[in-house]
């Protein structure tokens, strides 16, 4: 007998806890009704024969089983999405477009404002955007996927190009209340390295800057492997365990005081966020305007700094 397939929107809720950290702002994200979201899990659960969330008083949270599931759901959803842009690129002639491939701190942090100027500067241009991990995002620059990728990883392979459109840090947070909280001295990098931390998964550009740092450092096994900064932090306020993030990332929490920043001994996590491309060297048309933009940005960063 065929097995009948998911439907899209309910993989797009899946992915949605996995990114937003619960079911209630995953169905707010996919424009779904709180209690219709938790019948199309079900029912996906019940097809499947497994539990993919975990219920809980505080929220639901993905099962082991329910994070083996979102990494292939993503997948589908990335080809879904490509047969869509297929399908609209067989139409007649449409107005000039743009596609752009970014890094999730990039995407989530940055990117509304610059693709925001974009808008208003060239209204008649269609944008779209693919959120993923650095590796991916090279991956996709390369393949021609994209007309331009955006990046947080510390370095760009071989025959892409690059410019450094934003500057970040990464910092060691903890919840109020953490033991680390009460040091009167910073933490040593070895201390850092030997404790369990909740980190991104393996290809992200948050994790290799971290990796890249530490790797001279015995490492603790990493306490929990997540697929986007917003379920990290989302851990990090559950008292789950420390992580090391992105200064984007935490900048809210940090100023409300419900995340701490833990000062680390001889440890720099600066780093630079880049906009990567494929040959020629000069980067022309609607993508090459949003990397001027973004340039534009930075400097005025700077100019404030001053």
């Amino acid at each position: 007998m065929t097995q009948r397939w998911p439907d899209l929107l309910v993989l797009e809720l899946l992915t949605g806890v996995d990114d937003h950290g619960g079911l209630s702002a995953a169905a707010r994200a996919a424009g779904v009704a709180q209690p219709n979201a938790s019948r199309m899990i079900k029912q996906l659960e019940h097809r499947l024969g497994t539990p993919l969330l975990e219920r809980r008083p505080t929220g639901a949270t993905l099962t082991p089983h329910g994070r083996v599931l979102v990494h292939w759901a993503r997948r589908v959803l990335e080809d879904a999405t490509r047969l869509i842009e297929v399908a609209e690129g067989l139409r007649s002639e449409r107005a000039a477009e743009l596609t752009v491939s970014a890094s999730m701190t990039v995407a989530e942090h940055l990117l509304p404002r610059w693709l925001g100027r974009l808008r208003a500067e060239q209204p008649e241009v269609g944008l779209h955007l693919n959120v993923r991990n650095s590796v991916r995002v090279f991956e996709e620059v390369s393949e021609g996927a994209c007309d331009v990728g955006f990046v947080e990883s510390p370095t760009v392979p071989a025959g892409l190009h690059s410019t450094t459109v934003a500057a970040d840090r990464l910092v060691v947070v903890v919840p109020e209340g953490h033991p680390w909280t009460r040091r009167r001295r910073p933490l040593t990098v070895a201390e850092l390295a030997a404790m369990p931390l909740i980190v991104r998964e393996p290809g992200s550009g948050t994790r290799t800057t971290l990796d890249v740092a530490l790797q001279e450092y015995e490492r603790a096994a990493p306490l929990l492997e997540l697929g986007s900064s917003a379920t990290v932090r989302t851990s990090v306020l559950a008292g789950m365990g420390p992580a090391v993030m992105s200064t984007l990332a935490v900048s809210g929490e940090v100023r409300a005081g419900t995340l701490k920043v833990v000062a680390v001994e001889g440890l720099d996590l600066s780093r630079r966020l880049r906009a990567v491309w494929r040959p020629p060297r000069q980067l022309s048309g609607p993508a090459g305007d949003l990397v001027t933009i973004a340039r534009r940005d930075l400097r005025t960063a700077d100019t404030d700094a001053d």
